[in-house]
């Protein structure tokens, strides 16, 4: 699956959209507080950065991790064992923080723009032969029936997370 998403944005994209939520959150608390994050500060970049994956990336809404979690990351992160991430500790602790995060927001691109049209192409050969729906349904152009389907499942996903 990590190879179909590979061929619609590449793994550099994620990494990429991660890094540049990481900096802007990173150089908020520098301009602040100084230069290195001590657990506080990191929490709460850890929200600020939850906050905007939220905003910004497709799919579910994330909840952030536990004070524990960030507590036990941050000590696999702290290379220096100072206590306090410095600019290159945060972003390494962000990234490994968001893995599992990328991956659902990978599935539900995929089942969004791969699945859905597939499914789509199917359904129209199968409701050709319905009475009363398979005129309307042979009518439809391909790429506007398989664009209905799409939204409809998008509409879907959206419903379900809502709830």
């Amino acid at each position: 699956m990590g190879q179909v998403l590979d061929k619609f944005h590449g793994k550099e994209w994620k990494k990429e959209q991660i890094r540049k939520i990481s900096d802007k959150v990173y150089e908020r608390f520098k301009v602040q507080s100084g230069a290195t994050l001590t657990f506080e500060n990191l929490y709460i970049a850890v929200l600020l950065v939850y906050n905007d994956i939220n905003k910004r990336l497709p799919g579910p809404h994330f909840d952030p991790p536990s004070k524990e979690q960030v507590r036990s990351m941050m000590q696999e992160c702290d290379f220096n064992l100072d206590g306090e991430l410095d600019h290159e500790e945060f972003v390494e602790f962000i990234q490994r923080l968001t893995t599992d995060t990328l991956i659902v927001v990978s599935q539900g691109l995929i089942v969004t723009l791969v699945v859905a049209p597939t499914v789509a192409m199917a359904t129209k050969k199968a409701t050709e032969g319905v009475p009363g729906v398979g005129k309307v349904v042979q009518k439809l152009p391909n790429s506007i029936y398989a664009s209905l389907v799409t939204l409809a499942v998008v509409w879907f996903q959206t419903s379900r997370e809502e709830v």
